[in-house]
């Protein structure tokens, strides 16, 4: 089986990811009746697609979650921190998720208690606060954009992670050593299913706003590494991208998650 699936994206939307999926055995080789699923996409800041998840991506992921009789189906994100989660959330229409039926459960993760993690092997990062939430998933997906990124070079399934991190802990990581921060930070979950929205993406620039291309792609994996390997060839197949210059297997955060065995 492939690591990595990758289905262009021709029309319609949630057909392109049950596509994807298929080649896993379907949502079902990952949601099982009665799991608890925590959805985890990006809602860094309220800027559109590519730069926050599509909220139509989003909804044809819970319906095709809750397809597979979940107990439950919760949202959750933590925005920059100079900016209210909350307020990016309903600046992006989710809320109107809640209409759904049945509907997901929306967290805002500084809405509830943070909760402190130790990391065994952590060389830059020792320990960090993540969301209670975190602990309450059976199962987690995370829905990561593409983009090249100002200060971590890209950002996808493996940066993803700093959503869970308690914002006021972000300002030291951004500090130095961001990647091999992330790396680390990864250790702490293991995510059981990545579908990437490459429909569009930014291959310069980044996170809020970039140079676009469109790869009209739906990608999806068991691996942060592999999705965001493959993710980083995208971006390096369009001209001045600001990648071109690195292997994908040589971009610090994903050479620092290997040494570490995460998957």
């Amino acid at each position: 089986m492939e690591k990595v699936v990758k289905v262009k994206f021709e029309g319609n939307l949630k057909e392109t990811i049950l596509k994807a999926l298929e080649l896993f055995g379907g949502i079902q080789s990952f949601v099982k009746k009665g799991d608890v699923v925590l959805i985890k996409p990006n809602f860094n800041t309220a800027d559109p697609f590519p730069a926050s998840t599509d909220p139509e991506f989003l909804k044809n992921v819970v319906e095709i979650v809750y397809s597979a009789q979940p107990k439950l189906v919760m949202i959750g994100e933590s925005s920059t921190m100079s900016l209210n989660t909350k307020k990016v959330m309903e600046k992006l229409g989710i809320f109107k998720l809640l209409d759904l039926d049945p509907p997901p459960r929306i967290y805002v993760f500084e809405e509830w208690e943070w909760v402190k993690k130790e990391i065994p092997n952590g060389k830059y990062l020792k320990s960090v606060s993540v969301t209670e939430i975190l602990d309450r998933a059976d199962k987690i997906i995370l829905l990561p954009c593409l983009k090249t990124h100002k200060y971590a070079q890209y950002t996808g399934a493996l940066k993803l992670a700093v959503g869970f991190m308690k914002p006021t802990e972000r300002i030291k990581l951004h500090l130095f050593n961001l990647q091999e921060k992330i790396a680390e930070l990864n250790t702490i979950y293991k995510p059981d299913l990545i579908l990437m929205d490459a429909r569009k993406c930014f291959i310069s620039g980044g996170p809020a706003s970039g140079k676009e291309e469109e790869p009209n792609l739906i990608l999806a994996s068991k691996s942060r590494i592999e999705i965001d390997i493959e993710g980083v060839k995208i971006i390096q197949s369009f001209p001045k991208n600001s990648l071109s210059k690195i292997s994908p297997e040589n971009l610090i955060q994903i050479k620092r998650a290997r040494e570490l065995g995460i998957e």
